[in-house]
């Protein structure tokens, strides 16, 4: 991963040199500096602080003007935020003073370099086999799903293993801010947005190329997190035959992620009366998968939730399978397990199509 770094620009290496160690470290996926003196690396879902230091708030906010020059983007008082991509596909947000108290803050998120399978998922404990075969129904039967969960919790890895049943022959356009998607299909269309230029002019953002998307005779649209506008543009298109799509969006549970998508929904500017939205939600989503990341740092499928019909103008989701917590061992490792509750309303659709559930 380094190599990379190093090749595209040898000099921020150079401002980075005291986290250089952990940016060639394959087991931390975050590193997060609270000005000069304060880092902290997570590693496998649990943070922890390291001894590296910047040698002054001169450096490292050097070290962070230097990141945005290399994307051609300002970090100044004029333009006290950074949102960034490494060359070698890490994410970095960086804050200056004086929006941050505590100096120059710099968090960021590593690309990973190895393709995340099914089988590494379920080594990992993320999910069981009864709920890998349900997610694989989902995608093989054009289900339209929503993958949610908090900051951190596995949603893109839950994206990539639901995108990897994506049968061969299908045109898949993929949407993202920056590229971590990693499909393996020979048929893809990647698609990132684009920032600003430093006089502000020339921004491409997901809801741009969503329209596009819908122009490019897509099969399935992959969008890589909704945020905004893009969700009504989605939710149309859901509901005008592009079956079998999918994309992450930021929730606390299975119903907050549609509520989430409705109130994204409303940022487009366009005037809709709200039980129409919602009728278009339900209509447009078949499923939401939502991911936890638990007390002891490991990431799950925490539940798999059918939509179904509005009641009484309210969402109503059907849970199919959820993880249980039974306990808390001396290590702090959650004990439980996975649990099927429900049979999904698409069974019969399933045993049609000789999807086995």
């Amino acid at each position: 991963m380094i190599d990379q770094f190093q090749s595209s620009n040898s000099f921020l290496v150079l401002f980075l040199s005291p986290v250089r160690a952990y940016l060639e470290d394959d087991s931390v996926s975050e590193i997060l500096i609270n000005g000069s003196s304060d880092v902290y690396v997570e590693r496998r879902g649990k943070l922890e602080r390291v001894e590296a230091r910047f040698v002054s708030e001169q450096a490292l906010r050097a070290a962070a003007a230097n990141i945005a020059k290399s994307v051609g983007r300002l970090l100044d008082e004029a333009n006290p935020r950074l949102d960034a991509r490494l060359p070698d596909g890490s994410r970095v947000h960086a804050v200056i003073p004086p929006l941050s108290r505590i100096g120059t803050v710099i968090a960021i998120r590593k690309f990973s370099r190895e393709t995340l399978t099914i089988e590494k998922m379920m080594a990992f404990g993320s999910l069981d086999e009864p709920t890998r075969r349900l997610i694989r129904a989902l995608v093989l039967l054009h289900k339209n799903v929503i993958v949610s969960g908090a900051t951190s919790s596995g949603k893109t890895c839950a994206l990539n293993v639901l995108s990897s049943y994506i049968p061969e022959g299908e045109r898949v356009i993929v949407i993202e801010d920056a590229s971590e998607l990693q499909l393996q299909q020979a048929h893809v269309v990647p698609m990132e947005t684009r920032p600003p230029d430093k006089h502000g002019e020339g921004e491409v953002t997901v809801r741009d190329l969503t329209k596009s998307a819908l122009r490019l005779r897509p099969d399935r649209i992959v969008i890589g997190e909704i945020r905004g506008g893009e969700s009504l543009d989605l939710i149309q298109a859901l509901n005008t035959g592009h079956a079998g799509s999918m994309s992450t969006i930021h929730a606390n549970s299975p119903e907050d992620a549609l509520r989430r998508l409705e109130t994204c929904a409303l940022l487009g500017g366009v005037e809709i009366p709200l039980r129409a939205l919602r009728a278009q939600v339900v209509s447009g989503v078949d499923a939401v998968i939502h991911t936890a990341r638990l007390s002891d740092g490991s990431r799950k499928i925490v539940a798999v939730s059918e939509v179904l019909p509005l009641e009484n103008g309210e969402y109503k989701l059907r849970e199919l399978q959820r993880w249980r917590t039974d306990s808390i061992a001396e290590d702090g490792t959650v004990v439980g397990g996975f649990e099927m509750l429900e049979k999904p309303t698409f069974a019969d659709m399933a045993k049609i199509y000789g999807v086995e559930l």
